[in-house]
């Protein structure tokens, strides 16, 4: 009897034991590790699918989600800008700077119109770059760039950048291989300095399938409303595809840092596409946690001569 009130007197303390709380679940994933490009020698873009989602909403990730969390998004987004853009009356130099990167049709105006129209225009800085004019071949490459960049409190987006002078110069021998590597070095240092300037430097290639592609340019062909978009030009674009994806594995390998990392972001699915970019500047901006600045007044004495009649 005596084994049998031990078991007893067991089996009633476990079931005075407090139920075990369920496990907490994991954190949000930040996206900023998830698709941050390694650098190094690891870097092979035949490796990533054009069409995968990773840390996408839904489970899996669907388009529904995806388009419901970015609309979210916007209120936060838009405040953040907010106190970015008013902690730099006070002082504060720090600025962001997104710079899309990606073949032909690869989303670069997509995302400055579902993503930065998110945001106040007032408080951003949308510069395209095309080709260099005559006075911008007189100057360094860096020249045209510098111009563009963004002040204290701004939100300044490249479509395309200086990213140009390795990939284009490469693909079509502009430059000889000593001087691209040597723009190499000149695009890191120049990162870094502004990145020690106050810049968060966001810097993302969107990365879209050859067939993808194809399917794009079909449509604006088969379009007469976006014949506008078409040029011939980009058939000769496309016909050296490999040589493309080399450059970019290779400006990618080089140009990744701890200041500037590169982003790479599957770009066959637009609506991915909008939630990545749109959640990537909100990791930014909630790391800078900008505040707004206390004023300089005396805030009841204000108060009152407005009463007063003021």
């Amino acid at each position: 009897m005596a084994k049998k009130d031990g078991k007893e007197k067991k089996s009633r303390a476990r079931e005075k034991e407090p139920a075990k709380k369920p496990a907490t679940p994991s954190a949000k994933p930040c996206l900023r590790k998830t698709l941050r490009v390694p650098g190094g020698d690891g870097v092979d873009l035949s490796a990533y699918d054009t069409k995968a989602t990773p840390g996408g909403p839904g489970v899996p990730a669907d388009k529904a989600a995806a388009l419901a969390a970015t609309t979210r998004m916007a209120e936060r987004l838009g405040g953040l800008q907010d106190r970015l853009y008013a902690a730099s009356t006070a002082g504060d130099r720090r600025r962001v700077l997104l710079v899309l990167q990606g073949m032909d049709t690869s989303g670069k105006g997509g995302t400055i119109a579902h993503v930065i129209g998110m945001f106040n225009p007032s408080g951003c800085r949308i510069r395209a770059f095309k080709t260099p004019t005559a006075e911008e071949r007189r100057h360094p490459f860096l020249w045209r760039i510098k111009r563009a960049l963004p002040q204290p409190g701004e939100i300044g987006i490249f479509d395309r950048s200086h990213y140009e002078d390795v990939l284009i110069a490469r693909v079509r021998e502009l430059a000889s291989h000593r001087d691209l590597g040597h723009r190499y070095d000149q695009i890191n240092r120049f990162e870094q300095e502004l990145a020690d300037d106050g810049v968060t430097v966001v810097k993302v290639f969107l990365h879209i399938g050859f067939e993808e592609q194809r399917d794009r340019l079909l449509a604006r062909l088969d379009n007469p409303d976006k014949h506008w978009k078409f040029n011939s030009s980009d058939l000769d674009e496309r016909a050296l595809w490999p040589a493309y994806q080399k450059a970019y594995e290779l400006a990618l390998r080089r140009c990744s840092t701890a200041s500037a990392p590169w982003y790479l972001v599957p770009a066959d699915r637009k609506w991915y596409r909008n939630w990545a970019i749109s959640t990537l500047l909100l990791e930014h901006l909630e790391a800078l946690a900008p505040e707004y600045p206390k004023g300089g007044f005396d805030r009841e004495k204000s108060r009152r001569r407005l009463l007063e009649g003021a």
